[in-house]
């Protein structure tokens, strides 16, 4: 059911708005950037009941477990991942295709995965860029695959208990990630490190 609020907002507007009082103030100034978000319509990624405040400045709940990170976490992650024509890209979701929509017209191919496929892939494909829709604790073996040996990865990396937009780069089989800045990407727990014994 589509609330009240759903029904009378002008969702144009809504994304103008969020471009000038979110993007625009938090730093992200990329033209691609700001006309991707001004034209993909976020409200078609929600549950029915979120469309009247799909374009607020917070995370949402989906159906599924999942979340849709707010708008200015995605803005961000789009402009350091710096999308080329020529890239091959993976998006990890967090439930969500909205982060898929924006990047698919600026690159050559963009696939998803869930966390759990991503875990569980056994192809050979690799990535030039792959994007982890969420913040995760660790970069295990089997994300470090799905990056090509040249590509990138951005993701959100729970840095000292706080999530932290960070770029990452495969050497090997591993995957060397830099904390850059503070982001509100939602957790994936599928990233969680694994828990130890402790006495």
């Amino acid at each position: 059911m589509i609330d009240s609020a759903a029904r009378t907002l002008d969702f144009a507007a809504a994304r103008r708005a969020m471009i000038d009082s979110q993007l625009r103030t938090s730093g992200i100034n990329d033209p691609a950037v700001l006309d991707r978000m001004g034209t993909v319509p976020r409200e078609d990624f929600v549950p029915p009941a979120a469309r009247g405040y799909c374009y607020m400045d917070r995370a949402i709940p989906l159906e599924d477990g999942g979340m849709l990170a707010p708008p200015p976490a995605h803005g961000m992650m789009l402009e350091e991942a710096r999308p080329k024509k020529t890239d091959s890209v993976l998006v990890v979701t967090n439930g969500s295709a909205y982060l898929a929509a924006l990047l698919r017209p600026l690159v050559a191919s963009v696939e998803t995965m869930s966390a759990a496929e991503a875990f569980e892939y056994k192809g050979r494909k690799s990535f030039d860029l792959v994007l982890v829709d969420g913040a995760i604790e660790h970069a295990p073996a089997a994300l470090a695959k799905l990056v090509a040996e040249d590509g990138r990865l951005v993701t959100g990396l729970v840095d000292r208990g706080l999530p932290r937009l960070a770029l990452g780069r495969r050497s090997g089989k591993e995957l060397a990630l830099l904390p850059i800045q503070d982001i509100a990407l939602p957790r994936l727990p599928a990233f969680d490190k694994p828990k130890g014994w402790s006495f």
